[in-house]
C-alpha cells in the first residue's frame, strides 16, 4: 500500500502560506530546501486542489500540463477544466474512492502538495499516512491552515527530526488515527 505523505512547508504557528497564497518570510534557499527537492524525485503520484495547482501559473506553470514531470498529476477540483490531451486528471467527484484507488495501486509514494483546505479533507477521512513538515522559523499569525478548518485529533508518531544552520527544521511523523491526541 502507498503512503500518502504530506510534504510541507509551514510557519511556527501552523500555517503553510499567508490568506493569499504567498510565502514570503518562508526560507527558500538552503540546505532544507535542496533535500525537499531530492525527496520529491522519490514520489510517483501528487495530488493537489485547485488553488495549489494554479499557484504555479505566475511561475511558468501551463494549464493542463504537469507541475512535476515525473509524477502522475490528480488536481481535485469541482470546478477546473482542461481541454482534452491534458496531462493532468481533475477530479471532481468520489474524491475518496479515487484516494484510496490510488493508495492501493502499485507504485511509489503520493505526494500531497496541497492545500491546507484539501490536507485537512484527507485528514478528516484518515488518508494521510505521514508528515514531513519544513518547520520554518516565523510566526505568520493568520493565514492558510496546515489542515485548513479540519478539526479533526490524530496521534502523532515522530520518526525523524533534524536541525539546520538556517534555523529551520525537519520534522517527520506517522499519523496514528487509531488514537485520538
Amino acid at each position: 500500500m502507498r503512503k500518502i505523505v504530506y510534504d510541507v512547508a509551514v510557519s511556527l504557528d501552523g500555517f503553510i502560506s499567508h490568506e493569499d497564497g504567498s510565502v514570503d518570510g518562508f526560507l527558500m534557499e538552503g540546505e532544507h530546501v535542496a533535500e525537499y527537492v531530492e525527496r520529491l524525485k522519490g514520489y510517483g503520484t501528487v495530488l493537489m486542489g485547485k488553488r495549489t495547482y494554479e499557484w504555479g501559473y505566475p511561475f511558468g506553470l501551463v494549464p493542463g500540463k504537469r507541475a512535476y514531470p515525473h509524477m502522475e498529476h490528480y488536481i481535485f477540483s469541482r470546478t477546473l477544466r482542461f481541454d482534452e490531451g491534458a496531462e493532468v486528471q481533475v477530479v471532481d467527484r468520489d474524491e475518496v474512492a479515487v484516494v484510496e484507488g490510488l493508495k492501493a495501486s502499485p507504485g511509489a509514494d503520493i505526494y500531497l502538495c496541497g492545500g491546507g483546505a484539501f490536507a485537512g479533507f484527507l485528514l478528516d477521512h484518515a488518508l494521510i499516512d505521514q508528515l514531513v513538515l519544513k518547520l520554518n522559523p516565523i510566526v505568520l499569525g493568520h493565514g492558510v491552515r496546515l489542515f485548513g478548518g479540519s478539526t479533526r485529533k490524530v496521534a502523532l508518531a515522530l520518526v525523524g527530526s533534524k536541525p539546520y544552520a538556517n534555523s529551520a527544521q525537519l520534522l517527520r511523523y506517522d499519523v496514528k488515527y487509531g488514537r485520538a491526541a
